[in-house]
């Protein structure tokens, strides 16, 4: 396993500090610079696979140069400090442990290996040392389970970019250091790592194939991106080892494609909006195509860099915004601090260049117009209170201010049809709700209101056919009154007959309007059919006892805005009241007369008895 799935980082600069002097207890002994640790990271190789530590001494060959030193008579010494001690130890050189010239070989590295080492270079004149850090890796460190994960270390990674539906070759990293052994020629195996697969050389298909050392990508296609890994393996005195390599490969644009960069913002419509003694943005967007060369986005004030104008104010910074396939999108914002009116008369341009092109663009300035912030607030506050007082007083007084209305702009009915009742009670024949209807409803409607009032058991009269009279009396009345109650109207009775009227009534040309006044509560079930069919239809005002017998009370203002309008003048008014003292009168004769032939038909004696 750990001859495949591994990975080896060799990342190794010398630090830019300013050296350490230490002095020697020996005063033959020169003073030694100590560079102290590299600041590059730890170099890292993986348990049971080879690997070496180059001393970054030597990374800057203008500092030092191996073989210069040699001649100067310069000596390489390494040092190892073991995780938790505090003493230098010198390395000895052995069949694992190996010094060729500026490097330390470790052929293999074991775990016990990690830790901190250090290259010293001295003569008797001179000394310098540096220090580096080595960890080695476990098998598990860095297999990310076994869906095949790109390692942890695989940002370290060799970079290389391959065109969409193009070509290109993969060679394997520090493979020419296994070549300079000369016991066999080394072997290349390749692996490529995906989020779901470990596909190994040979790869299914001939798009890629691996000839000799190298890696040969026919036709470069977007999921033949990710980490490829490369193990080397050679002999050394008889011993099998090996080393691996990876290269992080990214699918770009072909190269056929157009490569001159183009500006996306601001567009040639597009105004930038600025307010004067404020901070101003200039927002510019570039989009550059994959290409191998130098790209460049800026601004320019009347044809000057942010540089070039010496002017404070004035601040340029650019920051990347995504990479696509190779294509990058870039963004340069101009910051203008303090505005002012004369601002606006300069030109604005962003400009972007690649090795393939040139494009720039002008921006577009407007001056925002300034609103009276505090008197706009201010207004709006006392708008949105006066519409608050308005919906709350609509909300508890809009019964009296519908009634108000009504009584200003609304119309009498009397002016406009032939009718000669307004209002026909229709209930239920009983005791209780009929005294319900006489001395309240048709009391306050007749006596308080003024209404013209008809109820079939006073107005009607004897002999006729009740059918006809009823259908007669609903036809000529502006609205038919239902009192609802649980008792109200079974199948074939007085009151069914009447709400089938009113119901025909409405239906045919809406002459007529029915109110439901629900005198008690009553289910859903106990509806008659044809309220059910019409409820939603209908208005309907309820009765609540004590609570509405004052005329004040929602009960009355509720039922006044069903009711026809009425404007009564004084004489029409007295009038009215006569006409209900005389159906009243008239009410209580007939009562009395027929109470009286039903007493002598049931007991005849006590009649006679009474009269004698």
């Amino acid at each position: 396993m750990a001859s495949f799935i591994s990975t080896f980082f060799l990342l190794v600069v010398v630090a830019t500090a300013t050296p350490a002097v230490s002095q020697s207890s020996d005063p033959s002994e020169p003073m030694c610079y100590d560079w102290g640790e590299s600041s590059e990271g730890a170099v890292s190789i993986l348990d049971g696979e080879a690997g070496w530590l180059s001393c970054p001494l030597f990374s800057h060959p203008s500092v030092y140069n191996y073989s210069s030193t040699q001649s100067a008579g310069h000596n390489l010494f390494w040092y190892r400090l073991p995780d938790g001690h505090d003493l230098e130890q010198p390395i000895t050189s052995s069949s694992r442990i190996s010094k060729d010239r500026d490097r330390l070989w470790l052929q293999p590295a074991t775990a016990a290996d990690t830790g901190q080492y250090i290259c010293m270079l001295r003569n008797k004149s001179s000394c310098s040392k540096i220090a580096m850090r080595l960890k080695v890796l476990r098998p598990d460190e860095v297999l990310q389970g076994a869906n095949c994960k790109p390692p942890v270390a695989a940002v370290a990674a060799s970079q290389m970019n391959i065109p969409i539906q193009e070509g290109g070759i993969l060679d394997c990293p520090d493979l020419q250091e296994a070549a300079k052994m000369p016991e066999s020629k080394p072997n290349v195996t390749w692996y490529h790592f995906t989020e779901k697969h470990c596909n190994k050389a040979p790869f299914w298909g001939s798009d890629r194939q691996q000839k000799g050392d190298k890696l040969h990508v026919h036709i470069m296609y977007v999921s033949y991106q990710g980490l490829y890994f490369c193990t080397v393996s050679y002999q050394r005195r008889g011993q099998t080892l090996n080393f691996t390599r990876s290269i992080n490969v990214t699918a770009v644009q072909p190269s056929s494609l157009p490569k001159q960069p183009s500006i996306l913002n601001p567009t040639r419509d597009q105004i930038y909006t600025v307010k004067q003694n404020m901070e101003a943005r200039l927002v510019c967007r570039g989009m550059f195509p994959h290409l191998v060369s130098p790209w460049d986005i800026w601004w320019t004030v009347d044809g000057k860099t942010v540089d070039q104008l010496g002017d404070s104010r004035f601040s340029n910074t650019s920051r990347h915004v995504s990479y696509d396939y190779g294509d990058r999108i870039e963004v340069s914002e101009l910051v203008i601090k303090d505005f002012q009116s004369e601002d606006l008369n300069r030109e604005y341009n962003c400009s972007v260049r690649n090795a393939r092109g040139f494009d720039t663009r002008a921006a577009k300035l407007q001056e925002e117009v300034s609103l009276p912030s505090v008197e706009l607030g201010c207004g709006l506050g006392v708008t949105l209170v006066l519409m608050l007082l308005l919906f709350v007083v609509y909300h508890v007084f809009w019964l009296e201010l519908l009634l108000l209305y009504r009584s200003w702009f609304g119309t009498d009915e009397r002016h406009t049809d032939d009718k000669e009742y307004d209002v026909y009670i229709s209930y239920a024949r009983n005791g209780e709700e009929e005294q319900f209807v006489l001395t309240t409803l048709r009391r306050v409607l007749e006596n308080e209101l003024g209404y013209s009032v008809c109820i079939f058991d006073r107005d009607s009269l004897p002999g006729g056919t009740i059918t006809d009279e009823t259908l007669s009396f609903v036809a000529r009345s502006r609205r038919l009154l239902v009192v609802v109650s649980p008792g109200y109207a079974s199948q074939g009775s007085q009151a069914l007959l009447e709400l089938k009227a009113g119901i025909d009534g409405m239906a045919l040309g809406g002459h007529l309007r029915v109110i439901l006044v629900q005198y008690k509560p009553i289910r859903w079930q106990g509806w008659v059919r044809e309220l059910r069919r019409t409820r939603v239809a209908l208005a309907l005002v309820r009765w609540k006892g004590e609570k509405s017998r004052e005329l004040t009370s929602r009960f009355w203002k509720r039922l006044r805005v069903e009711l026809p309008v009425r404007t009564v003048s004084s004489g029409e008014e007295d009038n009215s009241k006569e006409v209900a003292l005389m159906r009243l009168h008239s009410q209580n004769s007939t009562n009395s007369q027929t109470g009286l032939i039903t007493n002598m038909v049931k007991e005849p004696h006590k009649v006679f008895s009474s009269a004698a």
